[in-house]
């Protein structure tokens, strides 16, 4: 009785399967071939897309970028579309699906906004790797440049993890963008001492000194009157590879110089007149 019952139960199960087969056989057949298909379009797409961008000679950040967005987008694509082959409905998966994205969009709001700032910095590049920039309150050599934060060393080797949200919204100093900068001095004589002669023998040492260019050509001129001494300001232009050792050697040479020229550096000082009654 029992090789009867479960003869019958294998004949309806054979029965039911050739019924699903001849049903949605061809449907799982196409869905298969669309799936398999599609992987290997995305693949080609992908790929063709990279070359694009190298020879467009993109940021590698930006290419790499680029290219998971658009494989994403692409498998999700697919994915819906082989779903819908099968028989899935899709409206109320498309609505769930929006649902979803919308609240996970709330949650992250910060993060989301740091990711369009990432993107915002990888299209425009207001800078890029090995720049130095002045950004958030804080100075330092960029380092690496990610979807959600910008990674920066200071000159005294701290790592500074900016947010791109804040960053692409916010003022930034690019301080190596250009390649020619200029450096300011100001230096003081006494009163009583010869400008004329301060201002030949900063010309002199300017002219000396091959690492400051000659155009724009350097600015020379009579600062202010102070409480203490005359103060001169000196204005030229260096590379930006060169010039803070200009402004350093600069400051050592004037040290030197103006005592042999007969000039010399006020200290601070007061004048007191006492009156006899």
């Amino acid at each position: 009785m029992d090789s009867v019952l479960s003869q019958i139960d294998i004949d309806k199960l054979i029965h039911v399967g050739t019924e699903f087969v001849l049903s949605y056989g061809m449907e799982l057949l196409g869905a298969v071939i669309v799936l398999i298909v599609g992987q290997y379009l995305i693949k080609i797409i992908n790929r063709a897309v990279g070359k694009y961008l190298d020879r467009k000679d993109f940021d590698r950040g930006l290419e790499t970028f680029v290219q998971s967005l658009l494989s994403i987008s692409l498998k999700i694509m697919l994915i819906i579309t082989v779903l819908s082959m099968v028989g899935v409905q899709m409206t109320s998966f498309v609505a769930l699906l929006g649902a979803a994205g919308l609240a996970v969009g709330m949650a992250l709001s910060g993060t989301l906004q740091n990711f369009a700032g990432g993107v915002m910095l990888l299209v425009f590049k207001p800078f890029k790797v090995g720049d130095v920039i002045d950004a958030q309150g804080y100075v330092g050599t960029v380092s690496e440049i990610q979807i959600f934060n910008t990674i920066i060393k200071t000159p005294d080797n701290q790592v500074v993890i900016l947010p791109n949200g804040k960053l692409s919204n916010g003022a930034m100093k690019n301080i190596t963008k250009e390649d020619n900068r200029r450096t300011e001095w100001v230096f003081g004589i006494a009163y009583g001492d010869s400008y004329e002669v301060a201002k030949e023998t900063l010309t002199k040492l300017i002219k000396e000194d091959t690492r400051i260019l000659q155009d724009p050509t350097p600015f020379i001129a009579m600062k202010s009157l102070g409480d203490n001494s005359v103060n001169i300001v000196v204005r030229a232009w260096a590379e930006k590879s060169e010039l803070w050792n200009v402004h350093f050697d600069m400051n050592e040479k004037v040290y030197k110089a103006f005592p042999q020229k007969g000039l010399s550096f006020p200290f601070p000082q007061m004048d007191v007149h006492l009156q006899k009654p």
